[in-house]
């Protein structure tokens, strides 16, 4: 600043080796320090400008090893659960100050997971290659109380607090088939009711549109969204995401019939309009992720996976804007925002199973991530 201001100084004295008028320097000399003010307090402004997201907390889970699913929490009695798929188990938690509570036995490979309040139970999706079910646990317990046969291969998992229904993503009853199939959980009397084939493989997240009752469904291996009635539990329409390996991560924006979903490989978010299909907007995105969470309150989205987590603005309905790729841990795929409490809550995996022997590339843990406006 003293060198830009000294130049305007000494100019303002020569003028072929006479004293000048200062008055236009003056103004020059004003000028510039307004200049400098304003530059420097939008540098300083943005230097200064909070975190998308802040770390709070770092709890470490030093007797875990492998992959960590899907979290659920229970609000009243402040408990965080997270599903351990490699060690087996659900994983309780207070839900403030991560103070580990109990672990719960018995599963298989936990998955996806729902807290039910109104009976203070959960709901956990349980499978792999050679066994499928849904586990009905008791939260004041922490034991298995019933259970649900499922084809082999379940994984992904929601749960509709409305119609209080358990999707649960599974392969067909006959293995020789290429569909596999979405099964449909009644938790009130906690039975099978339905089941809806998908065309492909395997498919991941799932969100449901009340409006128009129906259910998008994340084909993970064929790059497409499929769009089901659930009155008549059938595929209506597909909406392709051309270019796309490994659909993971979905989330649905009521207000707005805007459906968000992330692709693992590449990296890309993608913005459709549910009334029509369309693709309104993409971006770039965190590669493997395994998560996609929409905040309605900031109109905010949030993809997690390996190392880092994209946060994105809705600035409109067709309009999207990236805010940061915040770091975060490898594998950290999996997470849960609870809005109550304005704190996304992130896993940080190891690296699985590998044949019989158990390794972990880095220590797991969760880490808590407060919100900003």
């Amino acid at each position: 600043m003293y060198f830009r201001l000294s130049i305007y100084a000494n100019a303002a004295h020569i003028n072929d080796g006479h004293c000048v008028d200062m008055g236009e320097y003056k103004v020059k000399i004003a000028g510039a320090i307004w200049l400098i003010l304003i530059v420097s307090l939008a540098t300083l402004a943005k230097s200064e400008e909070a975190p998308s997201l802040k770390l709070v907390a770092t709890v470490p889970l030093p007797s875990l090893v492998g992959d960590l699913e899907f979290f659920a929490a229970d609000l009243k009695g402040s408990r965080l659960f997270l599903c351990a798929e490699d060690s087996k188990t659900v994983e309780v938690f207070d839900l403030l100050t991560g103070r580990h509570i109990h672990t719960i036995t018995g599963f298989g490979k936990p998955h996806g997971i729902a807290f039910l309040p109104k009976t203070n139970e959960l709901v956990v999706s349980d499978g792999g290659r050679d066994f499928g079910r849904v586990d009905r646990v008791s939260a004041s317990r922490y034991a298995i109380v019933d259970r649900v046969k499922l084809p082999d291969n379940v994984d992904e998992a929601l749960f509709d607090p409305v119609t209080e229904y358990f999707y649960v993503e599974s392969g067909p009853e006959n293995h020789n088939r290429s569909d596999h199939l979405i099964n449909i959980i009644d938790t009130k009397n906690f039975r099978l009711i339905g089941q809806i084939t998908i065309r492909g493989k395997e498919s991941s997240a799932m969100a449901v549109d009340h409006a128009t009752g129906r259910l998008y469904v994340n084909n993970s291996l064929s790059g497409e969204i499929s769009v089901v009635d659930m009155r008549t539990n059938q595929v209506v329409a597909t909406w392709p995401l051309p270019g796309t390996d490994h659909l993971n991560g979905l989330a649905f924006d009521e207000a707005d019939h805007r459906l968000f979903s992330a692709s693992r490989t590449p990296g890309k978010f993608w913005a459709l309009d549910t009334e029509t299909g369309k693709i309104v907007s993409t971006l770039p995105c965190v590669e493997s992720n395994d998560n996609l969470i929409y905040d309605r309150l900031r109109r905010r989205i949030f993809i997690t996976g390996n190392n880092f987590a994209t946060v994105i603005q809705q600035v409109g309905a067709d309009q999207y804007r990236k805010l940061a790729d915040v770091p975060t841990g490898y594998r950290a795929k999996t997470s849960l925002f609870v809005p109550e409490l304005n704190r996304l809550y992130v896993a940080l995996s190891g690296r699985g199973e590998v044949g019989s022997q158990r390794t972990q590339a880095s220590q797991l843990a969760i880490k808590v991530y407060e919100v900003n406006p």
